[in-house]
């Protein structure tokens, strides 16, 4: 539906028409796809937007944040009350979504006033006065994101309304504007092919009892499916969840294409008139993240505007602080026990990550498709992530835990054991052209 909607916005005209466009088709989006529970963006949009007026930018910049984590913890918490192990579509995850916004929003507002190291990193999306409100709820309600995403700044949000990322004050273009098509219909064509993946490899490997994944033991849990050999069960496992991954693949390569039908994907232009390219919608890389050779890039492809918000208003703002990052990503999440099993099982492989970087990496080429080691590095990560993750499709305690009992929990052994060995290991000495370049 963001398709047509956005081929429409192509022709409304610049500026507040634009606005109305963005929160009213928002709101109907909410309304037909979660009921009368969008009432909870409104709400939410509204009380902050209070708070903007009210209280000074140096409070918002820690008020705003605290008021929409708590107002999305609770929505969790309420669904996990009513529908645990649930996947009912409800008002949780638009909720996540207008929460990066508002969040990011505070900092902006902040920014334009603040010297601080981290402002500075960020001044380039600051805001000198409080957007009307008309502004703040097109933003908040963009019709193109308001279901999943991606969260961008609300200084690229106004551009694409009020085209200053591709037209000059004097109205002509900044440079040659590009043809929006193969960027719309190569998402289109891609969220389609991830369509049918879900739903053939989906249907061929569930995790999950499809006639009710809610209250029946999952299949993977099953006692028939246990009775397999484990290198069928894992395989099975590894199948099951790149089915998995699609209905978000889906969603992010449907919202992207949608973005970019009405130029609000497009980066704009450089000092030159050349344009920079189609990467503000853009929040996965599918490829890149298939073929992850480490963690730290796995996690940089997925939800890439995620880790975006992550970086900016949280860990630089926090003093680099892994605590507060890992912390609210948790609790943005929900409060399934399957998550934070996820969350404080990952480091290992990071911990693990490192010291290879230290003592094995020097002895081997840097090039990600080298043989063996960069091969070897991409099929250990997707090997060990694929068992990592599995809670987050279980997300119960007792589901998580039983499924990693299934696999003898070899993905936490196996890289305990590889971090105590490796780190006894040498540290190979910098070859001198290393050496150099670290005087």
């Amino acid at each position: 539906m963001c398709y047509p909607l956005g081929l429409v916005m192509n022709v409304v005209p610049y500026g507040p028409f634009r606005h109305f466009f963005s929160f009213f088709f928002g709101c109907f989006l909410l309304q037909f796809v979660v009921g009368v529970q969008w009432i909870h963006q409104l709400i939410t949009s509204l009380v902050v937007y209070f708070m903007f007026m009210t209280l000074p930018r140096s409070v918002n910049r820690w008020a705003v944040p605290a008021f929409v984590m708590l107002y999305c913890v609770l929505g969790h918490l309420h669904r996990q009350y009513i529908n645990y192990l649930g996947w009912d579509l409800d008002f949780t995850g638009s909720q996540m979504v207008i929460t990066q916004k508002l969040h990011m929003m505070a900092f902006n507002l902040y920014d334009s006033q603040s010297d601080s190291r981290a402002s500075k990193k960020c001044k380039n999306y600051s805001l000198q006065s409080l957007p009307n409100i008309l502004e703040f709820l097109g933003y908040t309600f963009c019709f193109t994101s308001v279901l999943s995403g991606p969260s961008f700044e609300f200084t690229t949000y106004k551009a694409a309304c009020e085209g200053t990322h591709i037209y000059g004050k004097d109205g002509k273009p900044l440079g040659a504007i590009p043809s929006n098509l193969w960027p719309t219909v190569r998402p289109l064509l891609v969220s389609l092919l991830n369509l049918v993946i879900f739903v053939v490899v989906g249907g061929a490997f569930p995790l999950l009892d499809t006639t009710d994944p809610q209250k029946n033991v999952p299949v993977v849990l099953t006692e028939q499916f246990l009775a397999n050999p484990w290198p069928y069960r894992y395989m099975y496992q590894w199948m099951g969840l790149i089915a998995v991954r699609q209905k978000y693949y889906f969603a992010w390569m449907n919202a992207e294409g949608a973005h970019n039908i009405w130029y609000a994907g497009f980066d704009g232009f450089d000092e030159q008139g050349k344009a920079k390219g189609w990467e503000t919608a853009s929040n996965m890389d599918m490829i890149a993240f298939e073929t992850a050779p480490n963690i730290q890039t796995l996690s940089k492809e997925w939800n890439k505007k995620t880790s975006l918000w992550l970086t900016k208003y949280v860990y630089i703002r926090t003093n680099g602080s892994l605590i507060a990052v890992y912390g609210t990503s948790a609790f943005w999440h929900g409060f399934y026990p399957g998550y934070y099993m996820f969350f404080l099982s990952v480091p290992l492989l990071t911990f693990c990550e490192r010291v290879a970087r230290k003592k094995i990496s020097p002895y081997f080429p840097k090039e990600k498709w080298t043989f063996p080691y960069g091969i070897a590095s991409i099929l250990t990560t997707s090997f060990f992530v694929e068992y990592m993750v599995i809670p987050f499709v279980m997300l119960g305690f007792d589901r998580s835990w039983a499924a990693y009992k299934s696999h003898y929990f070899m993905g936490h052994i196996i890289p305990t054991i590889f971090f105590f060995v490796v780190s006894m290991l040498p540290t190979p000495k910098p070859k001198d052209g290393e050496t150099k370049k670290t005087k």
